[in-house]
């Protein structure tokens, strides 16, 4: 091979490495920069380049844009002139400096229909109402909001139902918009215009002119892995460096006391209650306080962590990332890609099986039942709002099914002997 593309792949390599280890990228992702990258060595030996570097950069990104702002690049675009600034950085400094991402702008409901949005979302928050489903719900409007104003639509009065039903087979045949995107929406409008009907802005109930949209889908067999699997990921873990320590702690969250990702991310000091040894959390995904035990190894985790891994930082959260600025998680996949890594890196079978946070929290619930523990312990302890969402774990228990077995009562003798049945030999 020759040395320029061998010194090139190597580049390559390393990059893709300090993604995923460093950064904590999806291998999805890191699958995406390395394909780019590939493209970048092919326009080289096209050009006869020899050498990556910074200007050799510019000089591809000039010649395929043409001066094009980024703005107005394709997704797939944005990925290539973003995957040439990264190797570039990590071509003269063996890092990858990430900009943070712009805070995206509040969404503003504008104009009469967008008052009633309004009045229907500080409703809905009044209530139950988790910041998923705010977000979702928040969403689904916007866009009928948008289609409103594309059809010259301004007053809640001027809608109608044919509007409704074109609105959503639109958007059912926009590409990329799957059922569960659907369904999201027809429900975020069921909810809104029996909010209008009932608040007066509307004459008519088009909540339920809108038709629903069902579709059955058998949830899949949920992933589980064995105590001795269990106790070879934690083992697995290296503990020697900062970034093992606080990997060790999230493992033991997960594998211990079944927390969501979610919960992991937006653990704060103030939930962890040293003097009785529990951390007590209102669950991101339900709203539901959970009160878990602090067990010993998990308290000696923390501490370790906090004497010797987390930097000294004013953050409340209790995880921080492994690079500068060293802040809070700002999603849940981080937690996924590190435990999802732990798997791969302790050695353990998962063909055919998930691996992420979750396949914890279902193995522990799985122990749990072999153990003939009732569901509303169970329910307690994962944090259920009641024991329905348990019986979920009831489709994995085989050796509790095997318990509800009735035996198949004998066949007489002569049975297979009767004239007119279907096993008569005579």
């Amino acid at each position: 091979m020759d040395k320029q593309i061998k010194d090139f792949n190597e580049l390559i390599s390393n990059a893709s490495d300090y993604l995923g280890s460093q950064l904590h990228y999806s291998v999805r992702t890191v699958v995406n920069f390395k394909r780019c990258w590939k493209q970048v060595r092919n326009i080289m030996d096209s050009q006869g380049i020899k050498r990556f570097g910074p200007e050799v950069g510019k000089q591809i990104l000039l010649q395929k844009f043409r001066g094009v702002s980024y703005t107005e690049l394709s997704t797939n675009d944005k990925l290539f002139f973003k995957s040439i600034k990264m190797l570039s950085d990590f071509y003269e400094t063996g890092h990858i400096n990430i900009l943070p991402l712009p805070r995206k702008e509040p969404v503003t409901f504008n104009g009469p229909i967008g008052k009633v949005i309004t009045g229907f979302l500080d409703f809905k928050t009044g209530k139950r109402f988790s910041k998923i489903s705010f977000h979702s719900y928040q969403r689904n409007l916007s866009r009928f909001l948008s289609y409103c104003d594309q059809k010259g639509i301004k007053l809640v009065e001027d809608i109608n139902q044919v509007i409704i039903l074109q609105f959503i087979n639109e958007l059912s045949h926009r590409k990329g918009n799957d059922r569960t995107v659907i369904k999201s929406v027809i429900t975020t409008l069921r909810g809104f215009f029996k909010y209008a009907y009932d608040q007066g802005y509307l004459a008519i109930d088009y909540s339920n002119k809108i038709p629903r949209y069902k579709f059955i889908s058998q949830p899949k067999i949920p992933s589980t892995y064995s105590k001795e699997e269990i106790e070879k990921l934690i083992k697995s873990v290296d503990r020697s460096t900062p970034m093992g320590k606080r990997n060790y702690v999230i493992i033991l969250l997960a594998a211990r006391l079944g927390l969501r990702a979610s919960d992991i991310c937006n653990l704060k000091f103030e939930n962890l209650h040293w003097d009785s040894s529990t951390i007590r959390i209102e669950q991101i995904k339900t709203g539901k306080e959970v009160v878990l035990p602090i067990l010993p190894d998990i308290g000696n985790a923390i501490i370790d962590y906090l004497r010797y891994g987390r930097i000294k930082s004013e953050e409340p959260y209790l995880l921080l990332t492994g690079r500068p600025p060293c802040g809070r998680f700002t999603t849940s996949n981080v937690v996924t890609h590190i435990v999802q890594r732990a798997f791969r890196k302790a050695g353990i079978d998962i063909n055919g099986r998930r691996f992420g946070p979750h396949s914890l929290r279902h193995s522990l619930g799985f122990r749990l039942l072999e153990k003939n523990t009732v569901l509303p312990v169970i329910s307690e302890v994962l944090g259920h709002e009641n024991t329905e969402s348990t019986r979920y774990y009831l489709r994995i228990d085989l050796k509790s099914m095997k318990q509800c077995m009735l035996d198949v009562p004998p066949v007489p003798d002569n049975f297979y002997l009767q004239k007119g049945g279907a096993f008569y030999y005579g």
